[in-house]
């Protein structure tokens, strides 16, 4: 398998974090979002989207990161990101796509950029929007797992599909300084899985792009 990604993509992050917990053998391949490498011709032939994360995987070049992890999970089955119980998966999932469609649509990179240019907004103008958007989905899904009274994971005693999504988006809440203070549920979660192995190797700091990295 290759992984093409970039080091701070929290959909890359999704991906790494997910096939590392598959215990997935993987050569990443850096691919520079913000020097557009992604919307390069020889990228794009294989990519139409011209989005990261992309996998090359069992003779095909797969994108989208959400039908990724579908696909990871249905083909590697074990260990599952999702549980078998069909109201347990609905959990998941709720939470897992409110994350990833109402947070992650509106502050990916590329919205990011088309605010600074052609609309002119200033970085702190930026930044607001950015921390407006976490509020408005972290809010309901803290409230909503502590309805559920969750442990160190949403379900079981292992990690699956909400953390795989959870934790690329709460590293980008960090670095947009936006207040966890009042988000006890999600960032116990956090703790959890930044404790284990795969989360450690998946993070971006660690990854061979990142700066963190560099001599």
């Amino acid at each position: 398998m290759k992984l093409y990604g970039y080091f701070r993509s929290s959909t890359s992050y999704r991906l790494r974090i997910a096939l590392h917990l598959k215990g997935l053998a993987f050569e990443n391949i850096p691919v520079n979002l913000v020097t557009a490498e992604n919307k390069a011709a020889d990228f794009t032939q294989r990519n139409p989207f011209g989005s990261l994360p992309m996998l090359e995987a069992d003779g095909r070049d797969r994108a989208q990161s959400m039908a990724l992890l579908e696909w990871l999970d249905e083909a590697y089955p074990s260990p599952a990101f999702l549980p078998r119980d069909i109201e347990a998966r609905y959990t998941v999932r709720e939470l897992a796509y409110a994350i990833a469609t109402e947070i992650h649509a509106v502050n990916n990179l590329p919205v990011l950029k088309y605010l600074k240019d052609p609309l002119r907004h200033t970085q702190d103008e930026i930044d607001v929007w950015y921390r407006t958007w976490l509020k408005r989905t972290l809010d309901p899904v803290e409230a909503r797992l502590a309805q559920l009274r969750t442990g160190d994971f949403l379900h079981g005693d292992a990690p699956g599909l909400f953390e795989i999504v959870l934790i690329p988006q709460l590293a980008n809440a960090r670095r947009f300084q936006y207040d966890l203070g009042a988000s006890p549920h999600l960032t116990r979660i956090e703790a959890a899985c930044l404790a284990l192995p795969a989360f450690v190797a998946a993070h971006p700091d660690q990854q061979i792009d990142s700066p963190e990295n560099k001599s």
